[in-house]
């Protein structure tokens, strides 16, 4: 049973469980990783079969593969701070990045 996402690519999210911000760059509507990575990484054993996020983390030079339940709006409508966000988006409009097209 895979549900529509509730994010969009350009969106700023909240981590609601390891309280960090970030901004949308992929979704998947069903879980897309390795089985070894979510036996390792994914300790609360969120739904496979529910959208997932890759988030470019805010603050870092990183991105992370989360679980639609672990995410929230984040309402502080501020830019987010990662090397990677030129290459992903062309501005910062609205409280949400604007995807470049390909």
């Amino acid at each position: 049973m895979t549900t529509n996402p509730k994010f969009f690519v350009g969106q700023i999210v909240h981590h609601n469980r390891f309280d960090y911000r970030g901004v949308v760059i992929d979704v998947d509507a069903s879980f897309q990783g390795s089985e070894a990575w979510y036996e390792q990484v994914a300790r609360s054993r969120p739904p496979k079969d529910q959208p997932w996020y890759r988030v470019l983390v805010d603050g870092g030079e990183h991105e992370t593969y989360v679980a639609e339940r672990h995410l929230e709006v984040d309402h502080e409508a501020r830019p987010v701070s990662h090397p990677a966000i030129a290459a992903q988006f062309l501005r910062f409009d609205g409280g949400a990045y604007r995807q470049r097209t390909h």
